[in-house]
């Protein structure tokens, strides 16, 4: 659905994606922007006074596992586009399970990603036959379209890895990349992930020649290819099979950093620092936050449990060297996305929500040194460039009605990011919890 009318913003002082505009009236209709201007025009349908409030780019969170409650979860907290790093939501998916479901943040997807039997993510999954219980509790909140279309996509799923390809050897790693974007993946991902930093050693793992042949096929289909990382030696292994980007920020600091920053910067590879992640790996929770005004309300109790807890897979680990390793990048040159690794309401996962760890990301890179605004690019205007999401990340004449109004200015102050006064998608409203100071 896209609203029909239209609607002119005014009073707001405009953030576009890249730089900011000052106070200008924002006009769009039928889903789209139709005018940035000074003077508000004769035919409107609605005014939204924007005074004392910061107009954004919907946000767009790099790294997810999403479901189509998430989604909900994401868009309440201004987060307009979620990208699935691993998962059910390709063109296929979206198409058996999403069809007819407005309220919800866009959603595009890897698929499933390219990891060893046994390997990452399975110790993180509870043993078991079946669908995990963490899911069976979300699919009661499902209407039965939805629940029946998730089930129907989990059997497919199943049925698929059974009869799937030996993706250990160069032929079936590549036969996997077929099936993935047969279903309509956006991009690709490999994993490459020997557990030492979660808590579990010795996973198996798929052989750097196989990978790069796999990264090469996904290139040859016009994909790029992401892999999963959190340590240095991982990335210097993503970047010798040929990834665009990184979806983790290596959580060590070895004495060689600043040779793979330049070989990142060099060969343009994008990086998503997940420092909400990583600060959950070293031990730290996101409790702060769960229980901030602006935020408490939103989230049920299972969320806020799960805000309040941590991996803590890695209580050796140093948000120093992350923040260091994050504003090195940045000086390098590379680009720098904001994404959060956001899964399930578990203690084992925890630090994370869906749409607010978004905000709590921004604000964890500007305590890593870079300002507001880039933070704010992070999640808006770099990620859509990355991605190729060429309608949206911008405040822009003929780009999506994908809009966040925010008290206060995140421009200077990043935290008022969570002040939220209505977020739209494609120009239609679906937040109204407060008011404009």
């Amino acid at each position: 659905m896209k609203a029909t009318q239209i609607k002119a913003i005014i009073n707001a002082n405009v953030f576009d994606g890249e730089k900011v505009l000052g106070k200008k009236v924002i006009v769009f209709k039928d889903g789209v922007i139709t005018s940035i201007c000074d003077q508000l025009p004769d035919e409107v349908d609605e005014i939204i006074n924007g005074k004392g409030a910061t107009l954004l780019p919907g946000l767009i969170d790099a790294h997810v596992h999403t479901s189509v409650e998430f989604l909900r979860n994401a868009l309440e907290f201004g987060i307009t586009t979620e990208l699935e790093m691993m998962g059910g939501f390709t063109q296929k998916g979206r198409d058996n399970q999403l069809k007819g479901i407005e309220d919800i943040a866009d959603v595009r997807s890897a698929g499933m990603g390219l990891t060893a039997p046994g390997g990452h993510p399975d110790e993180l999954i509870p043993k078991g036959e079946g669908i995990p219980d963490f899911v069976l509790k979300e699919m009661e909140k499902m209407t039965e379209e939805e629940k029946a279309a998730f089930i129907a996509a989990h059997e497919a799923q199943r049925t698929e890895e059974e009869t799937g390809p030996d993706v250990t050897t160069i032929e079936g790693a590549i036969a996997f990349v077929h099936r993935q974007i047969n279903n309509g993946a956006d991009y690709f991902k490999i994993m490459i992930e020997d557990g030492a930093v979660m808590n579990a050693p010795g996973l198996p793992m798929i052989k750097p020649e196989v990978l790069k042949a796999a990264v090469d096929e996904a290139h040859k289909l016009g994909k790029i290819a992401i892999a999963h990382i959190l340590t240095a030696d991982a990335a210097k292994t993503a970047i010798e099979v040929g990834v665009d980007g990184l979806a983790h920020l290596f959580i060590d600091r070895p004495d060689w950093t600043p040779e793979l920053i330049k070989s990142i910067a060099d060969k343009g590879i994008f990086v998503t620092p997940c420092l909400v992640l990583n600060s959950s790996i070293i031990g730290k929770s996101a409790c702060h936050v769960a229980h901030d005004e602006r935020v408490e309300h939103k989230l049920n109790e299972d969320w806020k449990m799960t805000m309040c807890s941590c991996f803590n897979t890695f209580p050796s680990g140093k948000m120093e060297d992350n923040f260091n390793n994050v504003k090195d990048l940045y000086d390098a040159g590379v680009d720098i996305l904001a994404g959060t690794d956001v899964s399930v309401p578990v203690p084992h996962l925890g630090g994370l929500a869906h749409g607010v760890s978004v905000h709590h990301e921004m604000q964890l890179l500007v305590e890593a040194g870079l300002t507001p605004i880039d933070a704010l690019k992070s999640a808006t205007s770099i990620t859509a460039r990355r991605f190729s999401l060429a309608d949206r990340g911008h405040i822009k004449e003929g780009m999506r009605a994908d809009l966040i109004l925010v008290n206060g200015d995140p421009t200077k102050n990043i935290s008022d990011s969570l002040s939220i006064v209505n977020v739209w998608k494609e120009g239609v409203s679906y937040h109204k919890s407060c008011k404009v100071s």
